[in-house]
Parts: C-alpha cells; structure tokens; sequence
C-alpha cells in the first residue's frame, strides 16, 4: 500500500462525517436518525396524490406486455419470449446466432441467472462485471414500463450498472409480471423491494428505452457510440 494511504482515507472519512454533521444540525437532524427520516418520507409518499396515468396504460396484464413490446421495438429494442427461466439460455443462444455473435458472453452475477443452465444453450458465461471488449452483456432487469418500452435496471451487487453500458450487445431477462404500466407503478415496486431488505433505494436506478443512440449537429443519427448497439430482451411468462 502506498505510504500514507490509510492516513488520508481516515483524513477524508472525518472531513466527510464533519461536513454530514453539520448538514444533519442545519436541518434540524443533529442525532442523523435515518429510520425516522425514512418513515417521514415514506408517509409523505403514502398520503401523495398519484398522478394522472395515460388511458393507454390502463390494461390487463398480457395486454400490458403487448404494449410493452411494440413500445421497445419501436425504438429498435428486440424481444423474445420463454416460458420459462430454464428455456432463457437457448434462447439467448439463438438470438446470438441469428446476429452472428460469438456464443459468450460476460452474465451479471444474479441468483436468477446462476440458476441457469448456460451449458444446454451452448454458450461460454463468465460470472464477472463487464469489461470494454465484451460483444455480449448478460443481465437480470428489475422490471419494466409498458408505456414507454422501458427497462429498469436497479444497480446492486447482483446487477453492476456497466453491464447495462459497457457491451457491444445487452440482453436483459424480465418477467412478464414485472411489466408495470407506468412509472409510479415501478417506483412503488422499488420502494417496496428496498423496505423488505431493510435498505433505501438502490444507489443507481437506470431507465433504459431502446439502444444507444445520439445526433450531431447535422441531425445524422448514430447507434452504440455512448452504450450498447443492440437491444434485446427476453421475456419470461412464467415465474
């Protein structure tokens, strides 16, 4: 370890715990009581007026999923469905054969994922956060938005946010139930998820819609140049 190391790092923790401290006595919080601060702010919540949700999310569960699907390909996403979690490694094998794609991939280390059998869909699985090289991104969404043919994708240990940025192509599995309409609906799923662990909400919450993408001045449109180039998703009907 480098000389001086750990002295700065004490240095910093107690500028840092300084600064909290006198944040905590400015708001009234000098004794930093985060379990009263939470049910403050979940109570606030719970007395909120939700906002108005669009006619065209008012719908049942398949039809939700349907909305969910023409919403991501509409923004050049692509879907495939299983029955199944154990039918998701062979359908990821085909669609990687079906874009030409080496049969690997780098897979976020998700308990739903390690239960998989990779093997039987002939692929090559490296449990491990991304890296640049990588042509294919394996990951576990938190659920999705039908209005909009959103992913959300709730950052963790068991769901490194890189892997939603850093491969080429990036393949997220989500349950059919885990389609919400709108996104209020997937806020209080968050919040809900996030109370059952004894934990706030995940340090970073990604809304994914579509691939990549970006324009220059002159309005020319470019895909996969700030993330991944393709999109696809698997659906799982069943749990």
């Amino acid at each position: 370890m480098e000389p001086g190391r750990t002295s700065r790092r004490v240095d910093m923790s107690a500028a840092r715990d300084a600064i909290l401290g006198r944040v905590r006595t400015g708001t009234g919080r000098p004794d930093g009581d985060q379990d009263a601060a939470r049910s403050a702010v979940a109570e606030r919540l719970a007395g909120r007026q939700r906002g108005l949700q669009p006619r065209r999310i008012a719908l049942e569960a398949e039809d939700l999923v349907d909305l969910f699907v023409e919403k991501a390909q509409a923004v050049e996403a692509t879907v495939s469905f299983v029955v199944t979690p154990a039918d998701v490694p062979e359908a990821v094998a085909d669609y990687l054969r079906g874009r030409n794609l080496p049969a690997e991939a780098a897979i976020a280390p998700h308990p739903d994922l390690d239960t998989m059998d990779w093997e039987a869909g002939t692929m090559t699985v490296e449990r491990r956060p991304p890296q640049d090289a990588d042509a294919v991104g394996i990951n576990r969404a938190f659920g999705a938005v039908a209005e909009t043919g959103t992913l959300v994708m709730a950052a963790g240990p068991e769901s490194p946010s890189t892997m939603n940025f850093l491969p080429a192509s990036h393949i997220a599995v989500v349950r059919a139930s885990e389609i919400a309409g709108g996104y209020e609906d997937v806020w209080d799923r968050l919040r809900a998820a996030g109370r059952g662990r004894g934990k706030a909400l995940p340090r970073t919450v990604n809304m994914i819609t579509g691939t990549s993408r970006t324009g220059d001045i002159e309005q020319i449109m470019q895909t996969g140049v700030h993330g991944p180039k393709h999109l696809h998703i698997v659906v799982v009907k069943e749990g």
